[in-house]
């Protein structure tokens, strides 16, 4: 019953999310996507900061580097991404997206398999996209600045959230990220910018965005493992895609939800092979011979999953 809860709990916290990202996208026209992820930044900030109380002023320089660093990567990823989605569509943009954690999961792997993974993303890519005169290649580049973002979010994430407990690290670097979006929202606001319908749609994506999914991620990880964790977030692009459709009247082609799939695909099946080989890694030093000395015998993973 736990793990079903969890599941479902991941799976509306997806559908949320991409919700979320329409939201967003129908303030455009009011604020524009930079208003957008500045009023985004702020909400999020304005929730976690309370509750997740980080002590800045004790912060040591080991501590603040990557900090300061997530939340720059928070601040680019955002904007990129729902830029992207203003030139090329809100499934589109969340593939390429997508394509961050992927490239993490393939690195500095050297197996056939893997490699034929990121063929097979590639191969999705280039179904989604079509090269030809009518492309637009600015809002496909946008999209993949956002996966560049996502990839270091990942490693970033791993290295801070050793160094600060909790919900700590995001909490910082979201407050430094709504801080980088300071003179942006003064700059619209003097301007006259800001309506209320357009910060309406905004502050709904920052709460099914940044806060709804914090909560539901830490819910889920208690009670299942993290490779099914990695193979639920394969649902990512489908529900953008869905949501699109839906909220923005945005309807996949053909060879978009073809693209979409592949990729989604090389996701799934690059998540659990990582899984096996992690399981059979740690199987294998189980079973090795216990060393009288201290000095040998298995040693500790020194590289994160």
């Amino acid at each position: 019953m736990k793990l079903r809860l969890a599941l479902a709990t991941m799976l509306a916290s997806a559908a949320g999310n991409q919700a979320g990202a329409a939201l967003g996208a129908l303030a455009f026209p009011a604020i524009g996507p930079a208003g957008v992820v500045a009023v985004r930044q702020f909400v999020a900030a304005a929730v976690l900061l309370p509750v997740a109380r980080p002590n800045l002023r004790r912060f040591t320089w080991s501590q603040w580097w990557p900090t300061l660093l997530l939340g720059l990567v928070f601040a680019t990823m955002n904007l990129s991404v729902y830029a992207a989605v203003d030139r090329v569509g809100l499934g589109l943009a969340v593939t390429l997206e997508f394509l961050g954690p992927l490239a993490v999961a393939l690195a500095g792997s050297r197996t056939g398999a893997d490699l034929a993974c990121a063929l097979l993303a590639g191969a999705g890519v280039y179904v989604l996209v079509l090269p030809g005169p009518g492309s637009d290649y600015a809002g496909v580049a946008l999209g993949l600045l956002a996966a560049a973002c996502w990839a270091a979010y990942i490693l970033l994430n791993r290295l801070v959230g050793a160094r600060l407990p909790g919900l700590q690290a995001p909490a910082a670097a979201t407050t430094v990220s709504a801080a980088l979006y300071v003179p942006v929202a003064l700059v619209m606001a003097l301007h006259h910018r800001f309506t209320l319908v357009g910060i309406g749609w905004a502050i709904g994506a920052g709460m099914l965005c940044s806060v709804v999914p914090y909560a539901a991620d830490l819910v889920a990880l208690r009670r299942i493992p993290p490779r099914f964790f990695g193979l639920l977030q394969s649902v990512h692009p489908v529900f953008a895609a869905l949501a699109g459709a839906v909220v923005l009247g945005q309807v996949p082609t053909a060879h978009v939800w073809i693209g979409i799939a592949v990729v989604v695909s090389a996701n799934a099946v690059a998540v659990t092979l990582a899984a096996s080989r992690r399981r059979l890694l740690s199987a294998g030093r189980r079973e090795e011979p216990h060393d009288a000395s201290g000095l040998g015998g298995a040693q500790p993973d020194l590289n994160p999953a």
